[in-house]
């Protein structure tokens, strides 16, 4: 069975000072896309280099997650720094889902050239540094989740399906 892993990171919500609004809207959303059974674990974690490669570490290398979608800290303020952490873990980088998530947000909002959000491999696991608000997450997942079924068989992930209504299926040239 597919595991799909959620990494909430913020200093706030991970000492309960602040609901996490972002984790839940990534499974919303996961469960509307994908259509295959997939087990979803969710997790928070505060911010900072060290705490962020940790997790991931611990969910790539442990879990054996296929995907691992981060949420938080990856703005310009001095704390975000999960872009960092999953640089530090991961053997390949993936910048075009980074580079699309900023284009398909700037149709929204102008400050999304502020947001450093990338993605990257570890093993057979797909790492991917989502914004921390759910109204960016959405536009964010909409514009890369097609070619995610894609980078997971070519990496040896386990396979998943979507709903096509949501995510149309990516055809690699």
């Amino acid at each position: 069975m597919t595991l799909v892993a959620v990494l909430t990171v913020s200093d706030r919500a991970s000492r309960g000072d602040y609901e996490d609004l972002s984790g839940p809207a990534i499974e919303h959303w996961l469960r509307a896309a994908i259509t295959n059974r997939f087990e979803c674990v969710r997790r928070t974690v505060a911010d900072g280099v060290e705490s962020v490669g940790d997790a991931l570490v611990e969910l790539c290398d442990r879990d054996n997650a296929d995907l691992v979608l981060t949420t938080g800290g990856t703005g310009p303020s001095p704390r975000d720094l999960t872009p960092e952490a999953m640089l530090k873990v991961v053997t390949k980088e993936l910048p075009g889902f980074g580079e699309l998530m900023r284009q398909a947000s700037l149709a929204h909002v102008s400050t999304a050239i502020l947001s450093r959000q990338t993605a990257g491999i570890r093993g057979r696991t797909l790492i991917i540094n989502l914004p921390g608000k759910p109204s960016a997450i959405d536009v964010c997942l909409n514009a890369v989740f097609p070619a995610v079924p894609y980078c997971l068989d070519l990496i040896g992930a386990a396979r998943i399906e979507t709903n096509p209504a949501l995510c149309p299926s990516f055809r690699p040239a």
